[in-house]
């Protein structure tokens, strides 16, 4: 099943789950400024903004279902839908950007690239990148499927869920590579749960956009 199918099939069903810093955010994003969340889904981490008193926010997202469902949900938040990895914005748009379980289901190194350095050309300089994504476990369950998987997407730790769509549980050192071009100011090893209910190795990172 093709990764925009899969996400428009399931947009009505699927509760997202990693937890969001709001403590560490506000350390680093003014109130007004503003917020990009790329791969919103339906606006979950949007309504926790505004309800944390943001209110220039705008989600994009490649699944019309996904967007559908947001703007059904939260009328207050400016949805659109991203039909490629350009966004339809100018440079230096946004004073943040926040990533949330985004990387894992963009499997593919070269098109995690694009997406951070298209984030980075939205972003203003200084802006700040908010990033909560999966890391590689050890235990059985996930080595056995990222093993399985490892040939066929010459990537260890990307896998197929029996559901219908790929994902991936990252390396530090890939984590250290893609955020290699912002300030570091924040990093957090943490444990999520998953949007099937597993539990997950994650981390939560934000950057500044430095030239």
């Amino acid at each position: 099943m093709e990764q925009k199918h899969y996400w428009d099939k399931v947009a009505y069903d699927k509760e997202f789950t990693t937890g969001f810093r709001m403590n560490v955010f506000k350390q680093y994003v003014h109130i007004d400024n503003r917020i990009l969340d790329y791969g919103c889904g339906y606006g979950r981490t949007l309504n926790q903004l505004f309800e944390a008193g943001y209110t220039h926010l705008i989600g994009v997202d490649f699944s019309e279902q996904m967007i559908k469902r947001g703007r059904s949900l939260w009328g207050t938040f400016k949805f659109e839908i991203i039909e490629s990895g350009r966004l339809p914005y100018e440079d230096d748009s946004f004073d943040a950007v926040v990533l949330i379980a985004v990387l894992t289901c963009i499997p593919d190194d070269i098109e995690q690239i694009k997406v951070i350095e298209e984030i980075k050309r939205v972003l203003k300089s200084n802006g700040v990148i908010y990033i909560n994504d999966f890391l590689l476990n050890e235990d059985e369950r996930n080595v056995s499927r990222y093993q399985k998987f490892s040939e066929k997407y010459e990537n260890y730790g990307t896998f197929e869920l029996k559901e219908g769509v790929v994902v991936r549980h990252h390396d530090t050192k890939w984590i250290d590579k893609i955020s290699s071009s912002f300030e570091d100011l924040y990093y957090e090893p943490t444990v999520y749960t998953t949007m099937n209910g597993n539990r997950s190795n994650g981390f939560v990172y934000m950057g500044r956009n430095i030239e």
